[in-house]
């Protein structure tokens, strides 16, 4: 790990994220005072669950996986962090004795930006304006994390999977869009909750549907509509009175 000094395009990278969308150039400079960039080659960890926290991480390339392992020594991955987006932010906020809840390790090789924490919160500190914008946009982070829970709580495997690669999808995406799946199957399956066997199954089924095609880690995305079929069902009309 080594200081990093703030170039523009950083700030462009820095605003994809979340916690910094709203926040200006200045804003910026000054958060990201004591920023340090880390090199995390595939399959290293960059913590442990139970570790003293005191930073949080940006992801500038690559992507790593945060998890807990069971007793019985099942991994079950919690969230999967890709480039442009912030974790660990939380720590924070939860004082000196702040631990990590859960483990970190690169799934491939990863590029990282790293926040100090009792620096950034001095700058806080020093800022109304940018502790009140970065508490709406986490309070918007919880909601958002809220819906995901319902998901993998309330709903079964087929709509979790469908979901996912709906929401991979560019807004603009038409019949025929190619979405490339970079993380690997097993690591989603497990995001998804979903056994590695199933959630070959319900690709199989998609595909035999007519509703996408699989070419290795690319799904090609054959009937958009059918697919937002399997999980937006009309609500039932009310019964007629009288």
């Amino acid at each position: 790990m080594r200081p990093f000094q703030v170039e523009n395009q950083v700030f462009g990278e820095l605003r994809q994220a979340y916690l910094f969308a709203d926040a200006d150039d200045e804003q910026l400079t000054r958060l990201c005072v004591g920023m340090q960039i880390l090199e995390l080659p595939q399959g290293t960890a960059l913590f442990h669950h139970g570790q003293p926290a005191n930073r949080f991480f940006f992801v500038r390339a690559g992507q790593v996986k945060l998890f807990r392992v069971s007793p019985d020594g099942h991994e079950k991955i919690i969230e999967i962090i890709r480039a442009g987006q912030t974790f660990a932010e939380a720590v924070m906020f939860m004082g000196e004795q702040a631990r990590y809840p859960v483990n970190c390790e690169a799934i491939e090789d990863t590029r990282l930006l790293a926040f100090d924490q009792k620096k950034f919160l001095q700058v806080l500190e020093q800022s109304h304006e940018i502790s009140f914008g970065m508490l709406a946009a986490m309070s918007r982070r919880l909601h958002m994390l809220v819906n995901q829970i319902d998901s993998l709580t309330l709903q079964n495997a087929t709509y979790r999977l469908v979901m996912y690669l709906l929401e991979e999808a560019p807004r603009e995406a038409r019949p025929g869009a190619d979405l490339e799946l970079t993380t690997p199957k097993s690591a989603l399956a497990s995001r998804l909750a979903i056994q590695p066997e199933t959630f070959s199954r319900l690709l199989a089924k998609l595909r035999d549907q007519g509703l996408i095609e699989v070419h290795g880690p690319h799904i090609i995305l054959r009937n958009l509509q059918g697919l937002r079929e399997l999980v937006y069902v009309p609500a039932a009309e009310p019964p007629r009175l009288g």
